[in-house]
């Protein structure tokens, strides 16, 4: 993994629906180098990650959060997925809920949500998913196409939008809250 560039600021994201605290961008050469980065964003999330004195082992207490992940079908949203959730110490099967809707990770620390919304054909059934409980904090939520939910689908803390090049993959990352800002400096500080 190599950082491709980094970008500080405070403005409104390209798409105007939240305010812009940081973007910084990572290349992704393979489908491991994409496994990896979900395992170092998973530690970024760990309470660990944001003390002063760092607890030993995987699977500590997360400091909850909304991470979006964007990009074409087939761009690694859910390889990127299998990665977080190994960094919390899970090894079991990852797979994409695509037709589920929600995969959920009841892990000995936390919780992890997967969501998928690409199937909802109107923004308004994502109410009727009765998911609410899943946003509550100290949970994670990572939610692909997260845009078929929009006005219903809890604001993201951290965006990543994967753009597949010919060499693999970018991996631009935006932090929306001073929860994502957070997620974001221990993911690439």
């Amino acid at each position: 993994m190599t950082t491709l560039s980094s970008v500080s600021s405070n403005q409104a994201s390209p798409d105007g629906s939240a305010a812009l605290f940081e973007t910084r961008s990572v290349f992704l050469d393979d489908e491991a180098a994409t496994v990896a980065f979900g395992y170092k964003l998973a530690q970024s999330t760990q309470r660990r990650a944001h003390a002063t004195a760092p607890a030993a082992g995987l699977g500590a207490e997360t400091v909850g959060g909304i991470i979006h992940l964007q990009g074409d079908l087939g761009a690694g949203k859910t390889t990127l997925t299998r990665g977080f959730l190994r960094g919390y110490g899970h090894e079991g099967a990852v797979k994409s809920p695509t037709y589920t809707l929600v995969e959920p990770y009841e892990l000995a620390h936390c919780n992890i949500y997967h969501f998928d919304l690409y199937r909802l054909s109107d923004p308004e059934e994502f109410e009727y998913l009765g998911t609410d409980q899943y946003f509550e904090s100290p949970n994670l939520c990572l939610v692909e196409w997260a845009e078929h939910g929009a006005g219903w689908a809890p604001s993201a803390d951290l965006r990543i939008e994967l753009c597949e090049t010919d060499a693999g993959r970018t991996a631009r990352c935006s932090a929306l809250s001073q929860r994502g800002s957070e997620m974001l400096s221990a993911l690439f500080g």
